[in-house]
């Protein structure tokens, strides 16, 4: 939710049209290699679905024959292992355990007549996922074709409590007008997502490289549309791209997992972890970028400390106007507190948390 315009910019750079945003979805027509191609290189998007179908049904024998009608057998092979789950809201068909029941009985009713099959389904082979939606009675059938969210980029080895997700990290950065010449900070590391995000944009390394997804499992897609959409990626990547990218945290512990977690993304020499407390920092070149998730205050006895930190942020960087500030909390007295008004900011959700990200734009430097 409100990264909807992010996900829309990623999927038009990879070149795809005909694209609608709704309310946390975005909707695009693509080519089978498509599938493949926006789940490796999507930043912001927590997973890809394929919609099969959308129909008005105000009975579950509507729900049944129009869901029959679908294609169900050129996407799922007769072995396949189908898993409905559903949803349903202002619906008449507000049962969700019994439209997902009828949803699978017409998937299998079709797969079995397409194939001249007279018995159970065997359910053996890969996993396909079809998701059932109904609002206000209209019914939305899809196939995820990510399996695991998308925000599992495969490095994180460790983490710290309660770790920001890598597609909000990415929308972080991607939020900013960063660019990989320039000083990138997070004084908050953590878990070193926001810093190891940076990296991967900063040389244009695509985010789902080095994991798998469920529609590669699936006999029905070709299997060369993945071998050719990481070729892309690996010919695409700007390896040799120099970076200033720096991590601080005061727990040394998350000092440790961030490096852990950088190496395991193959970007241990491009980011450089320190302990330190945020109000040691200073900025040593012109016109670099903070960009961080701090606390936010909410745990008692956190509060007055959380405060006067973000206070000293305010001071140290009121005297480096060429730099560029963008901070994400809850706390809503973040300007008073900061000791300026910010240039902009932006409502987010930080998993169930209501956040606003606030950004202060540096000076040009001379």
């Amino acid at each position: 939710m409100g990264l909807e315009g992010l996900v829309k910019e990623e999927i038009k750079q990879l070149g795809y049209e005909n694209i609608q945003t709704e309310n946390g979805r975005v909707i695009f027509e693509s080519d089978l290699a498509g599938i493949a191609r926006t789940n490796i290189w999507l930043r912001t998007a927590d997973r890809i679905k394929i919609m099969i179908g959308q129909f008005s049904a105000f009975s579950f024998e509507e729900l049944f024959d129009l869901t029959f009608e679908l294609p169900w057998h050129e996407w799922i092979e007769e072995e396949g292992f189908i898993h409905v789950v559903g949803k349903s809201h202002k619906s008449k068909l507000y049962s969700v355990p019994d439209s997902q029941r009828i949803v699978k009985k017409a998937i299998v009713k079709k797969i079995q007549e397409r194939k001249k099959i007279f018995t159970a389904l065997p359910e053996t082979g890969p996993r396909y996922k079809v998701e059932v939606s109904i609002l206000k009675d209209q019914v939305t059938l899809s196939l995820d074709a990510s399996g695991a969210g998308l925000h599992k980029r495969g490095y994180r080895i460790d983490q710290v409590e309660a770790p920001l997700k890598e597609t909000l990290a990415a929308a972080l950065i991607q939020l900013t007008n960063w660019r990989p010449d320039r000083t990138f900070v997070d004084p908050f590391a953590g878990s070193g997502t926001i810093p190891i995000e940076a990296a991967l944009i900063g040389q244009n390394i695509a985010p789902g490289f080095n994991r798998s997804f469920a529609a590669e499992e699936w006999n029905t897609l070709p299997q060369d549309i993945w071998e050719r959409a990481l070729e892309e990626a690996e010919d695409l990547a700007n390896y040799d791209q120099p970076l200033d990218i720096q991590g601080s945290d005061l727990d040394p512990k998350a000092i440790q997992i961030s490096e852990q977690n950088a190496l395991e993304a193959g970007l241990g020499d491009l980011i450089q972890f320190k302990q330190m407390r945020v109000e040691d920092f200073k900025p040593r070149t012109e016109g670099g970028y903070l960009i961080g998730n701090p606390p936010y205050g909410d745990r008692i006895g956190e509060k007055k400390e959380v405060e006067k930190m973000y206070q000293s942020i305010g001071s140290i960087m009121d005297n480096h106007p060429t730099w560029s500030v963008y901070l994400l909390t809850s706390n809503e007295n973040f300007e008073q507190l900061y000791g300026k008004k910010a240039t902009k900011k932006r409502k987010l959700f930080n998993g169930f948390i209501r956040t606003d990200y606030y950004q202060y734009f540096g000076r040009k430097p001379k």
